[in-house]
């Protein structure tokens, strides 16, 4: 059994991981259920955000920018395509591949996505002012990419 009397001190970088991977869980879990209220999924909700930012992506890239598997997010797509979101066409330089675009009955959808991602995060960051959020956001950036390197590096 685990004693409580003793409390182990953690590394402050330590204790931030935890509290990121804490924070990364319930950001999905709450998102998940704000998704549902436009009648959407998380993952459908990233896909289109995703490919609001660069749209004309491949669809390999764009599993590859989600960290999905190439078969995930060829089901993604299919259902977006039949609801009429997104679009596959052809690409102009390698036959095999498809590059995707918006509809424009995606449009609405992404403005109350928008609207969703704005009170979502609002309430997630409520108390924590502007310079705090750019500092966090330059951190995770610089995380991201630490990461990125260290995978990439073989480790």
């Amino acid at each position: 059994m685990l004693s409580l009397a003793h409390k182990p001190s953690f590394s402050p970088a330590r204790e931030l991981g935890f509290a990121l991977h804490d924070v990364a869980r319930l950001l999905r879990t709450y998102s998940d259920q704000r998704a549902r209220e436009l009648g959407t999924t998380r993952a459908q909700w990233a896909v289109l955000s995703r490919l609001q930012r660069c749209e004309g992506v491949k669809q390999s890239e764009l599993a590859e920018a989600l960290d999905l598997a190439p078969i995930t997010i060829g089901r993604m797509i299919d259902k977006l395509t039949a609801a009429g979101l997104v679009e596959r066409r052809d690409d102009a330089t390698d036959r095999r591949a498809h590059r995707l675009y918006l509809t424009e009955k995606a449009a609405p959808a992404l403005v109350n996505l928008g609207a969703l991602a704005e009170d979502l995060m609002g309430r997630a960051l409520a108390g924590v002012d502007e310079t705090t959020t750019h500092a966090m956001h330059d951190g995770l950036k610089i995380i991201k990419a630490n990461l990125k390197n260290e995978l990439n590096s073989g480790a």
